[in-house]
């Protein structure tokens, strides 16, 4: 990496995914790309788990079977969501029924 990569604005998943490859290679540390690039140790090492998730799908036969991840994984998201506000509307009306009845 040279100086004049300091100038970048954007991330793009190509920056990340050279940086991430310097990392895993050994020629960069996540320190030394942390203050190369004025970024968090964290934000770096989210790369690099997220890089490594991901990794698998590099190796599958078919791209949808990436779309069908996708798919499913955000399924559960939408069936978490779900769980969640009922859980929410449950929790209100319990709620409302006990001040409900400490005022009677």
């Amino acid at each position: 990496m040279h100086d004049q990569d300091r100038t970048f604005q954007r991330w793009t998943a190509k920056r990340k995914t050279q940086v991430v490859v310097e990392i895993l290679k050994g020629k960069l540390t996540i320190a030394e790309v942390s203050r190369q690039y004025d970024l968090t140790p964290a934000e770096v090492e989210n790369w690099i788990d997220q890089a490594q998730a991901n990794i698998e799908n590099g190796f599958r036969s078919k791209p949808k079977d990436v779309e069908q991840l996708y798919e499913a994984q955000l399924k559960d998201a939408h069936a978490a969501l779900g769980e969640a506000l009922l859980e929410n509307k449950a929790l209100k009306k319990l709620q409302r029924s006990a001040e409900s009845a400490e005022n009677s």
